[in-house]
């Protein structure tokens, strides 16, 4: 039985504080933005699942002057007055997938919440009138100006980010709500506001020209989710004891906790950040699961994704790139990576200070694996117990080191494709044959990390496929209409497998021929490091004769 009881099941600070959860302390800072900074307006960016909502109501906990809950954490040292606030706190999340009517009545219901508390004027009828009068009355009522805490604010908005009629009426009736908080400032304290998206790219704060935007600076990279320097320390005994569960030793442990849920970075220097929902999951499970991904996150992201006909998540990762083209307006976008960065599939991986660029990155393999899983179910009408028997089988043949027995698998799998199934895609439709086969190709290969160690990057180059078991490494090169020679060609002049040479395991390297006509490899070749041909296996150009059996 644990030692530690993690608070996977709520994000309630004084819950957590009163039964003895886990809690990494983030106090500090939270002291710092309102009595050093005295920042007034704040507004954080951070992916869904990030403990944004344990920040809104540790920030409501300390207005409220419930010093008892902070008793052992870093703000005792610093705060000596613990004076008491009226807060309102407005959790946005329950306008999510709303009608307009339905947002606005929800919105009304969470202000009568408060008029309970401070009392309503009959000639406040709408959602912003009603706003500001509780403001005014909670003010005078308790001698103090008011704090307001906004929880993902753009919660009503996101999934009318292509409905540009829906999206404006939206935004017009919360504009309105909104717009209190400006014109009231003479009666706050401090107002506080969360969300995936940045405040700019919702038109929604356009005249809330105070409101301080800390989510790309570096002091405050911490604030949400669980840093490298706080797994090390507060946690460690947490990461002992999964250590000791699963039979690891500590390195073990820690490198795989990395490997799954580290790697997120919001700033030029930010700190090394995990994601608090997967790494508290995994501890408290004694496991290492695809946690983010649980709840739809995949779902909502093809959804928007469909937008995108020509995309290829894949390509995106190692995007380098201006900070203007991943930080504009989700529904101007051009291409799908302000989204991906918005919502935590794509992080900042490097900052360029002499060309003022960044890379962008899938932050680790739980995101990369969720969304290649995504993909497939997306992409094949095949059952998961076939795609997974394929990719089990395949699995087993690479790490006995036969690379064409987990081609000729691949090979019977993308044959039991449905034909059609281009065209029942609507976001494919502008997509050729050619493009659709070779992401195929890389989502399956991708779905092998669960067995092997499959990579998209080369170190000095873009190679198609990298998989690395115990004692092989493949580099494959797939060509779409084109010939073998050609791949390994390309593997050669651009260096693919030099990275890996003194690595110690044997190198393989492989051309892929894809026909776009036959839908399917129809060619192969496999090399050695020296370039002596291993095996090669070539197939009339036409369809497989399983096909008949598999549609």
């Amino acid at each position: 039985m644990s030692r530690f009881v993690y608070p996977v099941d709520t994000d309630q600070f004084q819950k957590m504080r009163e039964q003895g959860k886990v809690y990494v302390d983030k106090t500090d800072m939270i002291y710092d933005l309102v009595n050093v900074k005295k920042f007034e307006y704040v507004f954080l960016a951070r992916p869904r699942r990030f403990g944004k909502s344990l920040l809104c109501n540790t920030f409501k906990a300390y207005f409220r002057g419930q010093k008892e809950l902070f008793e052992g954490l870093k703000i005792m040292e610093l705060e000596k007055e613990w004076k008491t606030y009226p807060v309102l706190h407005f959790t946005m999340s329950g306008l999510k997938n709303c009608t307009i009517a339905e947002a606005k009545s929800k919105l009304e219901l969470f202000i009568s919440d408060y008029e309970r508390l401070y009392g309503r004027n009959a000639a406040e009828i709408s959602p912003g009138a009603r706003f500001r009068g509780l403001i005014h009355r909670a003010c005078e009522q308790k001698g103090e100006k008011v704090v307001v805490i906004l929880d993902e604010y753009d919660a009503a908005v996101m999934r009318l980010l292509y409905h540009k009629k829906e999206l404006e009426d939206m935004r017009t009736m919360l504009r309105e709500f909104y717009q209190v908080l400006k014109d009231e400032g003479a009666y706050l304290k401090f107002v506080f506001i969360t969300g995936v998206t940045k405040f700019s790219q919702m038109s929604i704060f356009s005249e809330l020209n105070n409101l301080k935007q800390i989510s790309m600076l570096d002091e405050y990279s911490g604030l949400c989710g669980i840093t490298q320097a706080e797994l090390d320390t507060i946690l460690h005994p947490c990461v002992e004891e999964y250590a000791d569960t699963l039979n690891i030793t500590l390195d073990e442990a820690y490198a795989k906790l990395k490997h799954n849920y580290d790697g997120y970075h919001f700033s030029e220097n930010s700190q090394d950040v995990y994601a608090p929902y997967s790494l508290l999951n995994a501890l408290n499970d004694k496991a290492a699961k695809l946690y983010w991904f649980e709840s739809g996150t995949t779902t909502s992201l093809i959804e928007h994704l469909r937008h995108f006909p020509d995309f290829n998540p894949l390509d995106y990762d190692g995007a380098e790139l201006e900070l203007s083209s991943f930080n504009v307006p989700c529904e101007y976008a051009a291409t799908p990576i302000p989204l991906l960065y918005q919502s935590g599939y794509l992080t900042i991986s490097h900052y360029d200070k002499e060309l003022d660029t960044y890379t962008l990155h899938f932050p680790n393999y739980e995101v990369r694996q969720g969304i290649v899983s995504g993909l497939t179910n997306y992409l094949m009408d095949i059952s998961d117990l076939e795609r997974n028997a394929t990719i089990t089988s395949m699995a087993r043949a690479l790490i006995k080191g036969n690379l064409s027995a987990a081609l000729t698998e691949l090979r019977s799998y993308i044959a039991c494709i449905p034909y059609d199934i281009i065209t029942r895609k609507q976001w494919m439709a502008k997509k050729s044959r050619e493009d659709f086969y070779k992401l195929l190709m890389y989502v399956v290969f991708s779905l092998l990390n669960s067995k092997v160690d499959t990579e998209v990057k080369s170190i000095r180059g873009r190679a198609d496929v990298v998989v690395k078991t115990k004692n092989d490494i493949f580099v494959l090169e797939l060509k779409v209409d084109d010939t073998v020679d050609n791949a390994l060609s390309q593997i050669d002049s651009k260096g693919y497998a030099i990275p890996y040479e003194s690595d110690g395991r044997k190198v393989t390297k492989c051309g892929v021929c894809i026909s776009s006509d036959a839908r399917n490899i129809i060619h192969w070749r496999i090399v050695d490091e020296e370039g002596n041909m291993v095996d090669e296996q070539k197939f009339h150009n036409k369809h497989n004769d399983r096909r008949a059996t598999c549609l």
